[in-house]
Formats: structure tokens, sequence, C-alpha cells
């Protein structure tokens, strides 16, 4: 599973011209989910994801000091199956390592009740749905999250 999170002052999505879901300041979290994806990963991601230090204490400071549940942020959570695309051969994706439907919309139901089990509030766009998604991304600041980083023993830098 993989999530890249997007610090942001205000985001929304819409759908057909409708808003599906709106948030202030809090995280902007495209997920993608591939084939071997369980429950231990949405745990590792989620756990990692309201806890990660990515807000600024002061403002006008630069400093990542204060997560996700320090300031009482929302989450905008946006399935994206193209975060697992491959693009290494030719000019076309591959999107064999993406989880199909059936098996990733649960998945992504269950990552949307573990940030609200976590004490997030939790807006979402539509699963499989062709969405246009507005931002205002801070800083920027943009994060890249994997669960395989959970089997890693080792610090990346």
């Amino acid at each position: 599973m993989r999530f890249v999170i997007q610090r942001s002052t205000g985001a929304k999505v819409t759908v057909e011209g409708q808003v599906t879901g709106e948030i202030d300041k809090g995280l902007v979290i495209l997920v993608g989910v591939t084939h071997d994806d369980e429950q231990a990963d949405i745990h590792y991601l989620v756990n990692k994801t309201v806890n990660l230090r990515i807000f600024k204490a002061v403002e006008g400071e630069s400093g990542f000091d204060l997560s996700l549940l320090d300031v009482g942020g929302g989450a905008l959570l946006i399935s994206q199956f193209t975060l697992f695309a491959d693009t290494r051969k030719g000019r076309r994706p591959g999107f064999t390592a993406s989880a199909p439907g059936d098996v990733a919309e649960p998945m992504f139901d269950r990552v949307a009740e573990a940030f609200r089990d976590a004490g997030v509030d939790v807006q979402l766009g539509v699963f499989g749905a062709m969405m246009d998604v507005e931002l205002v991304n801070e800083g920027p600041a943009t994060f890249i999250l994997d669960s395989t980083d959970r089997h890693r023993g080792r610090r990346r830098g």
C-alpha cells in the first residue's frame, strides 16, 4: 500500500460537478492499493501518517514539529490506482501491480475507517470515479509512505 501525502491549508474533491469531500487544514492523501496488502499495512500507514510531525508549530517557521493529531486537521482520502503504475517499458504505463477494484475498494474503505478510529475527520473522493482534486499544498510539503517500509529494519536517508 502506498500513500502520497500533501500538507494542505484547504482541499476539495469534485465528481461530476458535486463536491464529495472538503477539508481545511490537514492532509490530502492519495491511496494506492496493491495485490498483497493486508490489515497490517493499513495499521502501519495510518499510524505513521497521523503521528508524522509535518506541521509547523509556529507560523512563519519552517520546522516540522506537530502531527495531524496535534493540529486537529482533517484528511481528504482519494483512491489512486496509478500510484502503482509501471512506467519502465514503453510509453504507456502498466497497472498490473495495482489491485483490481473488487480488492482495492474494501481496503480503501478500511483505510478511511482506520483514520476515523484514530480520531481524524475523514472526507472522501469517490472510489473509481473521475475526480477533480483542488488543494493548496502548504510548503509545498509532500511525503510518500509505502507499507513495504514496515518490513525494513534500516532507515533510509
